[in-house]
């Protein structure tokens, strides 16, 4: 088979990028699913099920939720396997990402970029504290707090798992406004000055969205309007102090490329 020739300019042929991204595609697939069988060991023996049903226990008389079809405890499990995996697979899954879109980065996006998932991973987990922690408790006592004189509480497994995992997932993606703020600065979409012009938006946006996640009830949709605000204003500094590195390298590349002002050494100055 005869050899392709290198490109001088680095640059990679159409049909050489849709086999990277077949490839890419790939290896995130095998992930979710190594992921998702990880799961369900995960859910079927380290209590993730009990830990999730918890919250709602006090409301119940401290009995569990039931369920009325014998194949349900097998599809909650496969379910909420299926939820972790992709969690477990999001690392590989991202890194997969970055390696087909980094080569058409510079070197500067990518010292923002980089960071910014680390710090995203970190603020995944924060919101997903935060709303098993505070908003579920809250939503719970809201939502069943009505016509407890007429009805009687029977909680049934697969409606309320699909509630809990609804309500931290959507927690936990509201808090990555910050890395996609950074991510847009360090790309040049995103400028803080249009990030502060756009406030009042964003607070009407930011309240419709946790009005739309949350539950219903004005505890939680605050104690998610009340982040993501501190978020957004976080959002605006990070894209600030991005701006102004971005800034002061244009500012140097722009000093190291113009003409000197003094003749160089040695050279004959022109008589007038």
């Amino acid at each position: 088979m005869r050899k392709r020739a290198p490109n001088p300019a680095g640059e990679m042929p159409f049909l050489d990028h849709l086999e990277e991204l077949r490839w890419r595609i790939f290896w995130s697939v095998i992930a979710i699913v190594i992921g998702t069988i990880a799961g369900f060991l995960i859910a079927q023996y380290l209590g993730i099920i009990d830990l999730l049903i918890r919250p709602v226990r006090p409301f119940l008389g401290g009995s569990d939720p039931i369920f009325l079809n014998p194949a349900t405890p097998f599809f909650v499990t496969l379910k909420l396997a299926l939820v972790i995996g992709i969690i477990l697979a999001a690392p590989i899954v991202v890194y997969q990402v970055w390696a087909f879109f980094s080569p058409a980065l510079e070197a500067e996006e990518k010292k923002v970029i980089v960071p910014s998932l680390y710090f995203g991973l970190f603020l995944f987990c924060a919101g997903v504290v935060l709303a098993y922690v505070w908003v579920l408790p809250l939503a719970l006592l809201f939502l069943m707090g009505f016509q407890q004189e007429f009805l009687q509480s029977a909680i049934e497994i697969n409606e309320y798992l699909g509630f809990v995992t609804r309500l931290l997932v959507a927690f936990g993606l509201v808090f990555e406004l910050p890395v996609v703020i950074m991510i847009l600065s360090a790309l040049g979409l995103v400028t803080p000055t249009f990030l502060k012009s756009k406030r009042r938006h964003a607070i009407v946006a930011i309240t419709v969205l946790a009005s739309l996640v949350t539950p219903g009830d004005l505890a939680s949709t605050l104690l998610m309007i009340g982040p993501m605000l501190i978020l957004y204003e976080v959002s605006i500094v990070l894209s600030s102090v991005i701006y102004r590195r971005k800034w002061k390298r244009e500012e140097e590349e722009r000093t190291r490329l113009s003409p000197s002002q003094e003749p160089p050494e040695g050279a004959v100055e022109a008589e007038g």
